[in-house]
């Protein structure tokens, strides 16, 4: 078993750490992720510019690897280059603070995770409900557990199974390891808060991304729901954006071409 593992928050925040050492044991690891906090990059990648890859030494992040780009970047260049193998499990995280609902849409760690469900490889993208850190031993725990049962799913003769994207998010709790488990659908948030406009020392006007709108849609079943209910919230995630449901309409509505 080969493991890779990614976040967003850059290569030496603690939640990449725990998610290391949570997978001791389970395979072969590989680290690669951002050299700094790159959250809400999404699936960007850098075109502009050429990448490096440095290798860390010492301390708890002894051997990981880290590039100067995005967390997109990170697992594009392990799967297409970098590693001499292609990994079995693509992991990341874990982020500080939740990523669920409309959220997902900007993560880095769920964009790194869905890189390498691109590229045909099951993944899965972890995340602490609050910020802080508070607890992420017990998440890391949680972290185990999950990746743990997700192996015992996979076909007994050894071949690797059709490639999934997981994306997990665990209440910043003690006993995050012990709570039940519940596979959602994700909510959806209200619009941000209004941006927050400052004077740079300048004088030119700057403005900050406001934060994040309450939920709109946070009933049974979704993933607000479920972390607000002591649970930890597993939602299986795709890739294909085209809304089914409206295609006959939009072909029926569209002008026929011209003779």
């Amino acid at each position: 078993m080969r493991i890779l593992i990614a976040n967003d928050d850059g290569y030496l925040a603690p939640g990449i750490a725990a998610l290391v050492q949570a997978c001791q044991g389970l395979g072969e690891i590989d680290v690669i992720a951002p050299e700094q906090n790159a959250s809400g990059t999404s699936n960007a990648l850098t075109l502009n510019r050429p990448l490096s890859v440095f290798q860390a030494k010492g301390g708890p992040v002894d051997g990981f690897r880290f590039v100067n780009g995005t967390p997109s970047d990170s697992v594009h260049v392990a799967l297409t280059g970098l590693l001499a193998h292609k990994p079995d499990l693509v992991l990341t995280g874990i982020n500080q603070g939740a990523n669920m609902g409309d959220d997902t849409l900007y993560s880095g760690t769920v964009a790194a995770a869905m890189e390498g469900y691109l590229f045909g490889v099951p993944a899965i993208a972890f995340s602490q409900v609050d910020k802080g850190w508070v607890e992420l031993e017990a998440a890391a725990r949680t972290v185990r557990r999950v990746v743990q049962w997700a192996l015992s799913r996979w076909p007994q003769d050894g071949s690797r199974p059709a490639p999934y994207l997981l994306n997990v998010n665990i209440p910043n709790r003690a006993d995050a390891d012990t709570l039940p488990w519940a596979v959602t659908r994700l909510g959806r948030r209200h619009a941000s808060e209004p941006v927050v406009r400052q004077t740079s020392p300048r004088g030119e006007p700057v403005y900050w991304i406001g934060p994040a709108g309450d939920a709109r849609e946070a009933g049974e079943g979704t993933d607000f729901f479920a972390v607000a209910n002591g649970q930890v919230s597993i939602t299986p995630l795709q890739v294909d954006l085209t809304d089914h449901a409206a295609l006959g309409g939009w072909r029926a509505a569209c002008p026929a071409p011209k003779p």
